[in-house]
């Protein structure tokens, strides 16, 4: 079921209530939680609830025997089951049509077993257990139960934030404590991830995204130019959306989740971007990628290369396409440029007391360098790409209208991303200061514009990774 459906309205408010009935025997409302999360993600595939319970068992089983050897050799041994596990199951469903695609077998054999919701993020949530076990940084829990819930939980299990276990493990081992606040807190963030998703990316997508990108030949340039702005902003309305719903549902059953985004189209360099931006992801990336790689201890032409190798692995986390592949690429670049150019002139792009208009300037460049990159993210193929690209620079038809409502969504991204964040932080704090019926009121209210603007209630976007 996905957030904004039907089922899932139904759905919460019974795991909410059943689990704060439980909240006094921990046990029961791991149950409950574990039971809710399970029945979450197979009301999707029923046989892939039963591929994520394998893979847990495997990883419970694994972080145990590494934690009690004492040889090194040994606990290699199980780490390397791990890895195989994970990343084999991970490349089985995601990326082995696009090997045999690419290997140039003529008689290849393909699979066409649907990719089950999520294997990205509970994949890297799985490795970074039994990594972490293996560092000596972390103590494995001996409960089966509670390693269950901390990689099926269900808000964040689909796409993210990705958690890691010392995070999360812990708030299952305490007695929550009901707090209003928070609870009032956790539903308004719930409300705006929907607006954010039905009344902005939605709407973005279904007026202008799909259209220009379906048939871009038949856009005038100025269409283009506006896809090119509008996709930038869908992909992120959608994509933290859904993590501010996954956060609100969290905070609303009692648990913290780690933040996912922090206003990433104010980044004053690619650097800053990606520390603002699918923050569990690029930590992810840093932790168990970039700093065995080397990091930045080597000299600046190594940490360039660690830099660029990364972003392209990142880029093909996300999927089994060449366009993928590109924009890891494009990014890993674009970081790696930014380090080679501050080593050689040690000015910082990202400092603080930079002059206003300096930081404007690195704002605006910053921004149209991601929303270039995220052309080439959205293009599904090489020859879709070159067909976009050639309509925004001038060889697109006549050009279609605008609609007013996407003209409307497109003012409501940009001010929601760029309008001073106190003024977001005074409107939060007054929605729960207001009378209940008010409240009420403007609850409906916000259901009825939900669904007049929702249009066709489309996955989202990073359903699909």
């Amino acid at each position: 079921m996905a957030f904004h459906s039907l089922h899932f309205l139904a759905f919460f408010p019974i795991v909410l209530a059943l689990t704060w009935a439980l909240r006094r025997n921990l046990v029961l409302r791991n149950v409950a939680l574990l039971a809710a999360s399970y029945y979450f993600y197979m009301s999707w595939n029923v046989v892939y609830g039963l591929l994520i319970l394998g893979m847990t068992a495997i990883d419970f089983l694994v972080a145990g025997r590494i934690a009690a050897s004492g040889d090194t050799r040994i606990r290699r041994r199980w780490l390397l089951l791990s890895l195989t596990s994970n990343l084999g199951m991970l490349f089985v469903f995601k990326y082995y049509n696009f090997f045999m695609d690419n290997v140039g077998a003529t008689a290849a054999v393909h699979h066409s077993l649907a990719l089950p919701l999520g294997i990205s993020f509970f994949t890297f949530e799985a490795l970074s257990y039994t990594i972490d076990v293996y560092r000596g940084v972390l103590t494995p829990t001996r409960s089966f139960l509670r390693f269950c819930l901390f990689i099926s939980f269900f808000p964040r299990m689909v796409a993210g934030p990705i958690i890691r276990a010392s995070h999360f493990l812990p708030q299952l081992e305490r007695t929550p404590r009901f707090d209003d606040r928070a609870a009032e807190a956790g539903l308004g963030r719930m409300f705006l991830g929907l607006f954010k998703k039905l009344c902005i990316a939605d709407v973005l997508g279904t007026a202008l995204v799909d259209p220009a990108f379906a048939d871009p030949a038949a856009c005038g340039s100025a269409t283009t130019w506006l896809a090119m702005y509008a996709y930038t902003f869908q992909i992120y309305y959608d994509f933290s959306g859904y993590s501010d719903i996954a956060l609100g549902a969290g905070k609303m059953l009692g648990f913290d989740l780690p933040e996912n985004f922090s206003r990433p189209y104010l980044a004053t360099s690619i650097r800053d971007f990606w520390r603002r931006w699918h923050i569990s992801l690029s930590t992810w990336l840093r932790d168990y990628l970039y700093v065995p790689l080397g990091g930045g201890r080597g000299t600046v032409w190594t940490t360039a290369r660690n830099l660029a190798v990364v972003m392209l692995l990142g880029g093909l986390w996300h999927g089994a396409s060449w366009t993928f592949v590109l924009w890891g690429a494009m990014h890993g670049t674009l970081l790696a440029a930014g380090r080679l150019f501050h080593s050689a002139t040690t000015i910082e792009a990202d400092r603080a007391d930079q002059p206003p208009i300096t930081r404007l300037a690195r704002r605006i460049v910053t921004f149209h360098l991601v929303a270039a990159c995220f052309v080439v993210f959205r293009a599904p193929t090489f020859t879709a790409l070159r067909e976009f690209v050639g309509a925004m620079v001038g060889g697109g038809g006549t050009g279609s209208s605008i609609s007013p409502v996407a003209w409307l969504a497109l003012f409501l991204a940009a001010a929601l991303e760029w309008i001073p964040l106190g003024w977001i932080q005074k409107v939060r704090l007054l929605c729960p200061r207001l009378p209940c019926p008010l409240q009420g009121v403007l609850a409906a209210a916000s259901l009825l514009l939900f669904s007049v603007l929702g249009g066709t209630g489309s996955p989202f976007i990073y359903f699909q990774f």
